[in-house]
């Protein structure tokens, strides 16, 4: 299980970045940084935002235990090191995506950082040269986000399902 699904976290950030630069004259252009004072709508993302739900539209089966128990609960069925991923947004403007930072001896440690903006629920994360553009949904009262991706994704047999995943990031309190 875990050789089939450690990048999955990684998969799910890395699968919304979208190249933005244009090579002109062997130059490249790159998105510039976020910057400048918060506008209203964006207050409600400063903080730590930690991963703590990721639901399949489709039942799976990841855990090689002999039984077969699919779920659409994906959480459930991941180990620590996967489980452990979190976003840091600044007021500032700066992020911080972190994966497998919090759980001892994770060999699926990810960190990456860059600057955000928040317009129409759209978040924009801009991380050396490459912008990414994920629709959130937000619950009612802003203390979590979510969004959806979609995977191929490998059962314990080894059998690839096509799904969408949904990933919930949950506002810690300080």
């Amino acid at each position: 299980m875990r050789t089939k699904c450690i990048l999955l976290l990684t998969t799910a950030l890395t699968s919304v970045l979208f190249l933005s630069c244009d090579s002109t004259d062997d130059t490249i252009e790159c998105t510039e940084d976020f910057s400048g004072v918060l506008a209203s709508a964006e207050e409600k993302l400063p903080g730590d935002w930690v991963l703590t739900a990721m639901t399949a539209d489709t039942e799976i089966d990841l855990t090689d235990d002999e039984t077969a128990n699919p779920s659409t609960d994906l959480f459930a069925q991941y180990e620590d090191c996967q489980k452990d991923a979190s976003y840091s947004f600044g007021t500032n403007r700066t992020y911080v995506y972190r994966q497998a930072q919090n759980t001892a001896d994770c060999t699926n440690q990810v960190t990456l950082g860059g600057t955000w903006q928040l317009s129409d629920d759209t978040l924009r994360l801009v991380t050396d040269c490459n912008l990414s553009s994920i629709a959130l949904t937000f619950a009612e009262d802003d203390s979590a986000f979510m969004f959806t991706n979609s995977f191929s994704i490998a059962d314990a047999e080894g059998k690839t399902i096509q799904t969408s995943v949904t990933f919930t990031y949950t506002l810690t309190v300080q």
